[in-house]
C-alpha cells in the first residue's frame, strides 16, 4: 500500500527525471556532438546495449564504403553519459530499498539527496508522522496549514495516533488534522476531552478510513457513529470500548452501512442489547473478531447467528455475557463445522454446562485457545470433550472449576502435547498425580496452580525434572550418536509459575524449580509460609495499592530480576546450604542440586531496594491474557491499534512533555496571514552535528523530458526557515536554524531554494 501511494505521486513522472551534464557546443564547428548513430536506426532491430561492441562489420554492406557507412561522422561514436547503477533503478526499485530504512532520519537524508530520491521516500517519511510530543503536534498541524507546500504532505499521511497526548487531547488539538482526508489507520484511544465536534471533523470525506479506535473516549455519542456510516463504508476495524453513550439505533446504521467489517470490539458497552449485535452478524459476514467482554445484556441469540452467518470468525470473546447458557451452541446446526475459529473466551458465563462444552468441540474441531474460567457448572466430562482437541489445543484456563479431578487432566494432557498455557487455579480436587502430568508437556511455558492445596513438593520437582531431560546428541550428518546426550537444562520453557497459597511447600523444591529453569521470569508464591521471610522482601514485587493490610503482610511475587537475585540469594547464602541437596527416597545418599544457570545475570541494579517488573501485572488468581504464541495461518495482523489503557495499571508513569503554553490545553492555532517563504523540505537536520551546504562545482540540470522543455536547478545555500526534521516534521524557524550551523566559505545564508526560471516553485 505504501510503494502504491508513493507511485501514484509521481505517476507523471514518467521514469523519473533524468539528471544530464549540459552540453558544451564547440565554438569552431558550431554544432553540438551527434549521439551514437544505433539510437537513431529507423529499423526494428533493438538498440543494443551501451556496453556492447558495435557490430557495424557484420552488418550488411548497402552503402558505396567498404565499412558500411556512409561518411566518417557517422563513424564517431559518443556514448551517453556513465550513470552509476543507483541512478538506473526504477522508481518502483527505489521505494522498496527506502522502505527498509527504520530510522526516519535515514530517510530525511535519503531526501536531501536529490529531487529524484526525495520524490520516492517523501511519503515514506509522512507515512506515519510521530504526533508524541505536543511541539511535535505543533509542527505537524503548522506544515498541513501552508497553503501552498512544495509536496503534499495532507495525502502522505495514511496513519494518525494520538494516544500519547491522550490526556490532553480535545477538539482544538485535532481540527487542523482535518485536512488529512487519506488516513487510513485513525488511533484516539484515551481521548477523553474530544467530544462529536472534533471527531466529525475528522471523518468527514474521509472514505479511506479502514481502522479507527476511539476507545475509552466517553464524551462520543451516536451522533459520532452515525458520521461514521455516512462517510467510512470501508470501515474494517473498529473499537469503540466504553464508549456508554452511543446508541443500539447508531450501531445498528453503521451494521448496516459497513459491511466490510472485519473486527470490532465492543468492551463494557453494556447499553447494547442482542438487535446491535444481531445487526452485525447479519450485514458483516466477513467478521474475524468480535469482543463483547461485560456486554451483560447480549444474550444466546447474537452468539448464534455470529458463528452461523459468519463465514471466516476466528475470535470470538464473550467473558462476562452471564445470559449466555447451554442454547446459545446447543441450537448450531449439526451438519455445519466451522474451521476459522481458534478462540474463544467464555470467562464468566457461569450458566455453561458440560453439553454446551461438547457441542463447541464438535462444531470448532480447530479450537486453539479456549477459556472457560470461572465456568463452575463444567465436569470432567467437558475436559474429555476439550481433549479431542488433540495437538490443536495451545491455550486452556479452566480456572475456578472445581469440579475437574487428576483423571480428566491426565487424560487433556495424553491427548493434547502442544499445550502452552494451562491455568488450573482454584481447582482443589488436583494432587500431585495431574501436576506429575502436567510436566511432561514438552513445550509447556505457563502454568498456574494457584489455591491447589493439595500439592506439595513432588509437584515441584516434577517440573525441575521435566526441563532436564536428555537430549540425544547428533553427528555432523544429523544422525543420533549413541549414549551420548546432551544433559544441559538450557533448553527448559518454563517462565511462568503461579503457586500462590500452595502451601505445602518448602523452600527446597522451588530453589530446585529456579536451577532447573533459566527462563522463569515470573513465580508467584504468595501465602506460601516458608517465604514469608524478610529477607526475601527484598526480591519480592511491590502489593498492588489497593490491596489490605493482610494482603500485603502475604503478597510474595517474583518477577524479572527479582527471580534472578532470588536464585542467587538461596544458592549462596550458608544459612541455605542445607536445601543445595536432595535427599532420595530409598537411598542412604544425597544428590547435589543443579547449579545455578551460568549464562544468566546474577546481580541486581545497585540502588534498588525492591525489585519491581511493571509490565508484569498479573494478579494471583485472576486470568492472564491470552498467549497467543504463533502467527496466524493466512498471517494477517489485527488493524485496530491496541493501546495501553492510559492512567490504568500504569506501575511506572512517564513524564510527559508539557503541552504548548505551559498547562494549558492547545486550541486550534490561529490562522496565519503570511505564507510562508520557502515551505520546501529540503533543510537540515536538526539533532545530528552541523552539516556544510552542498556548492555545486558544475551546474546540474534535471528533466523530466528528453528536451528538457521542464528543466530546474537545484541550489542548495543555507538552512531552510522551516525544514524537516528527523522526526518527519517541518520545524520552526528557530529549531531549522541550530546554533551548530556552519556556512561554506563564500556562501550566504540565504534559504535553501528550488527555482525554475528564477522564480521559487512551489507546486509538486
Amino acid at each position: 500500500m505504501r510503494q502504491r501511494a508513493s507511485l501514484d505521486i509521481i505517476a507523471d513522472d514518467r521514469g523519473g527525471p533524468v539528471v544530464q551534464e549540459e552540453v558544451e557546443v564547440d565554438p569552431e564547428n558550431g554544432a553540438q556532438a551527434q549521439e551514437d548513430s544505433r539510437s537513431t536506426s529507423s529499423t526494428s532491430s533493438p538498440v543494443p546495449a551501451d556496453n556492447e561492441e558495435s557490430d557495424f562489420f557484420l552488418g550488411a554492406n548497402d552503402s558505396q564504403s567498404s565499412l558500411g557507412v556512409p561518411n566518417l561522422q557517422d563513424m564517431q561514436v559518443i556514448d551517453d553519459e556513465c550513470l552509476p547503477p543507483i541512478n538506473r533503478l526504477p522508481n518502483e526499485i527505489l521505494i522498496a530499498i527506502f522502505v527498509k530504512l527504520n530510522s526516519a532520519s535515514d530517510i530525511l537524508h535519503v531526501m536531501l539527496t536529490c529531487k529524484r530520491w526525495a520524490r520516492n521516500a517523501v511519503d515514506i517519511l509522512w507515512h506515519r508522522p510521530a504526533c508524541t510530543s505536543w511541539s511535535k503536534h505543533a509542527s505537524i498541524c503548522q506544515t498541513l496549514g501552508f497553503e501552498s507546500p512544495y509536496f503534499s504532505y495532507r495525502d502522505f499521511i495514511k496513519r494518525l495516533n494520538l494516544a500519547s497526548l491522550a490526556d490532553k487531547v480535545n477538539d482544538g488539538s485535532v481540527m487542523p488534522l482535518a485536512s488529512c482526508t487519506r488516513v487510513e489507520r485513525l488511533t484516539l484511544t484515551g481521548c477523553r476531552g474530544l467530544t462529536d465536534s472534533g471527531l466529525i471533523a475528522l471523518i468527514e470525506n474521509n472514505t479511506h478510513l479502514l481502522a479507527l479506535d476511539i476507545s475509552l473516549d466517553v464524551q462520543i455519542t451516536e451522533a459520532s457513529i452515525n458520521a461514521i456510516a455516512d462517510n467510512c463504508r470501508r470501515l474494517q476495524g473498529l473499537n469503540v470500548s466504553n464508549c456508554t453513550r452511543i446508541s443500539n439505533e447508531s450501531m445498528i446504521k453503521l451494521a448496516q452501512s459497513c459491511k466490510y467489517l472485519k473486527r470490532l470490539k465492543l468492551n463494557d458497552c453494556n447499553q447494547l442489547n442482542d438487535e446491535a449485535v444481531v445487526a452485525f452478524a447479519e450485514h458483516c459476514p466477513n467478521i474475524l473478531e468480535i469482543d463483547l467482554h461485560q456486554c451483560r445484556l447480549v444474550g444466546n441469540e447474537p452468539v448464534t447467528r455470529l458463528l452461523s452467518k459468519g463465514q471466516s470468525l476466528r475470535e470470538l470473546r464473550l467473558a462476562g455475557c452471564d445470559l449466555i447458557d447451554d442454547s446459545a451452541f446447543i441450537s448450531l446446526p449439526s451438519n455445519k463445522t466451522y474451521e476459522h475459529l481458534r478462540i474463544l473466551d467464555l470467562t464468566s458465563c457461569s450458566e455453561l454446562t458440560d453439553r454446551a462444552v461438547e457441542k463447541i468441540i464438535d462444531v470448532a474441531p480447530r479450537l486453539r485457545n479456549l477459556v472457560l474460567a470461572k465456568c463452575r457448572k463444567i465436569t470432567d466430562a467437558a475436559v474429555y470433550a476439550i481433549a479431542r482437541l488433540g495437538k490443536n489445543l495451545h491455550y486452556v484456563h479452566l480456572g475456578h472449576c472445581g469440579q475437574i479431578t487428576d483423571d480428566a487432566v491426565k487424560r487433556l494432557v495424553q491427548a493434547c502435547n502442544r499445550i502452552r498455557y494451562i491455568d488450573l487455579g482454584c481447582c482443589t480436587l488436583l494432587t500431585d498425580d495431574s501436576v506429575t502430568k502436567l510436566a511432561t508437556l514438552p513445550k509447556l511455558k505457563r502454568i498456574g496452580l494457584v489455591k491447589c492445596a493439595n500439592i506439595t513438593d513432588e509437584s515441584v520437582h516434577a517440573l525441575a525434572r521435566a526441563n532436564q531431560r536428555a537430549r540425544p546428541r547428533r553427528d555432523a550428518d544429523g544422525n543420533i550418536i549413541p549414549g551420548e546426550h546432551y544433559t544441559s537444562s538450557s533448553h527448559s520453557s518454563l517462565e511462568r509459575v503461579h503457586l500462590s497459597y500452595c502451601t505445602n511447600l518448602t523452600l527446597q523444591s522451588i530453589l530446585r524449580l529456579l536451577n532447573s529453569c533459566p527462563r522463569l521470569t515470573h513465580l508467584s508464591l504468595t501465602g506460601v509460609q516458608a517465604f514469608l521471610r524478610d529477607d526475601l522482601e527484598i526480591y519480592c514485587r511491590d502489593a498492588p495499592p489497593e490491596f489490605t493490610e493482610h494482603q500485603r503482610s502475604v503478597f510474595c511475587v517474583f518477577s524479572g530480576q527479582g527471580v534472578v537475585g532470588l536464585r542467587k540469594y538461596l544458592n549462596h547464602e550458608r544459612a541455605f546450604a542445607d536445601l543445595r541437596v536432595i535427599p532420595t527416597s530409598g537411598d542412604a545418599g544425597s544428590h547435589p542440586l543443579p547449579p545455578p544457570p551460568p549464562d544468566l545475570p546474577t546481580t541486581l541494579p545497585s540502588g534498588v531496594a525492591h525489585v519491581h517488573n511493571p509490565d508484569s501485572a498479573f494478579e494471583d488468581g485472576e486470568p492472564d491474557a491470552v498467549d497467543d504464541d504463533d502467527a496466524l495461518e493466512d498471517g494477517s495482523e489485527m488493524v485496530i491499534d491496541t493501546q495501553p489503557l492510559l492512567g490504568h495499571h500504569d506501575a511506572s508513569p512517564t513524564v510527559r512533555p508539557a503541552p504548548l503554553g505551559g498547562n494549558s490545553v492547545p486550541q486550534l492555532p490561529p490562522i496565519s496571514t503570511q505564507v510562508p517563504t520557502n515551505p520546501n523540505p529540503f533543510g537540515y537536520v536538526t539533532g545530528h552535528p552541523p552539516y556544510v551546504p552542498i556548492t555545486f562545482a558544475r551546474r546540474t540540470t534535471i528533466s523530466n523530458s528528453p528536451g528538457g522543455a521542464d528543466a530546474m536547478d537545484i541550489t542548495v545555500a543555507g538552512p531552510s526557515p522551516g525544514g524537516l526534521s528527523a522526526d518527519g516534521l517541518v520545524e520552526s524557524p528557530s529549531q531549522a536554524h541550530s546554533p551548530g550551523s556552519r556556512q561554506a566559505s563564500g556562501s550566504s545564508p540565504s534559504p535553501t531554494m528550488i527555482s525554475a526560471n528564477d522564480e521559487t516553485h512551489r507546486n509538486p
